[in-house]
């Protein structure tokens, strides 16, 4: 039985956005241990606030401030913790209505079991000992034995010293791919420097990467076809931004390449050649690293431009 690949694979993006006033006065206020939600044309006080009401779509601007304590609308046991979530040991995720609030605000609530949870109960907020202006500033939320407080929320100008503006928010999965039958023999083979696509039975076609079936004809190929080395560019584009952890210098080119034999056009680094003189139709080769199971980057060969009409029906 030949070896079954896995890798683990990270997607990350991290995205920062301007705030505005409504959300800049809270997050800022969480900092300064004050909650502040924002009242609805209706007279409700929304918690989180929002900058336009959910049901008319208003602008709202009139803060208030409301309770650090509230009561638990519903709620879920969170059996095991996942990286990044605001406790590490079990906890629930609870919708909380804090005083003076009408909607419900998500965080995670500390408690001892599921069975020392239940909805009604009274809790309160549980501050960050080092806080930044972000909603991890209320570390979670604990019980909460007193009784409920004064339910009028009171007017807020919503002004702090050194308000906080923007907001990143790290977006990441965290995953194990496994790539099946096809593309492990795909890359096991380019693990001794050689490119394998898989035959269509019915159209013909190869297909590097080799996805297990033709995605025109949806029949199975199992027909082995080695293709390549060496290939063309049918089209590029320029990349200026530099990527976390890839130690590339910008601008670099990433290519299009039809390789020699396949029937579909896998990307790749181009390389060896300035980012502006990369052009459609430049015949390139792999260039591998010492013990690189793939290959680096390609590089041109030296050898005339391609015909737009060789490779035309790859772009």
């Amino acid at each position: 039985m030949s070896e079954v690949l896995t890798a683990p694979l990270v997607v990350e993006f991290p995205f920062t956005r301007s705030l505005g006033p409504v959300l800049s006065a809270f997050l800022t206020g969480l900092r300064e241990r004050t909650v502040l939600g924002v009242r609805a044309g209706d007279g409700r006080v929304v918690v989180p606030p929002t900058e336009y009401d959910p049901v008319t779509a208003e602008e709202l601007r009139e803060l208030v401030e409301v309770g650090s304590s509230g009561t638990v609308t519903t709620w879920a046991w969170n059996p095991s913790p996942r990286r990044g979530q605001p406790l590490a040991t079990p906890f629930a995720w609870v919708l909380v209505r804090l005083d003076g609030a009408d909607t419900a605000l998500l965080h995670a609530l500390d408690a001892a079991g599921p069975d020392a949870v239940r909805t009604g109960m009274r809790i309160r907020v549980r501050w960050a000992a080092e806080r930044t202006g972000a909603i991890t500033d209320i570390a979670c939320f604990e019980p909460d034995d007193g009784p409920a407080g004064d339910a009028r929320p009171a007017g807020h100008s919503g002004e702090f010293a050194d308000p906080v503006t923007t907001l990143t928010a790290p977006a990441r999965l965290d995953y194990t791919y496994a790539p099946g039958r096809a593309q492990s023999r795909y890359l096991q083979a380019l693990a001794g420097h050689r490119t394998v696509g898989e035959r269509c039975p019915s159209c013909r076609k190869v297909y590097v990467p080799p996805r297990g079936a033709c995605p025109t004809c949806g029949v199975a190929t199992g027909t082995q076809v080695e293709v390549g080395p060496r290939g063309t560019v049918t089209t590029f584009c320029i990349v200026n931004i530099k990527a976390k952890n890839l130690d590339i210098d910008v601008p670099y080119v990433y290519a299009h390449i039809a390789l020699d034999g396949a029937d579909l056009a896998l990307h790749a680094r181009i390389g060896g050649i300035p980012y502006d003189q990369v052009r459609m139709g430049l015949r390139v080769e792999p260039v591998w690293t010492e013990d690189g199971r793939f290959p680096d980057h390609y590089r041109p060969t030296g050898e005339p431009d391609a015909d737009y009409d060789s490779y035309k029906e790859l772009i």
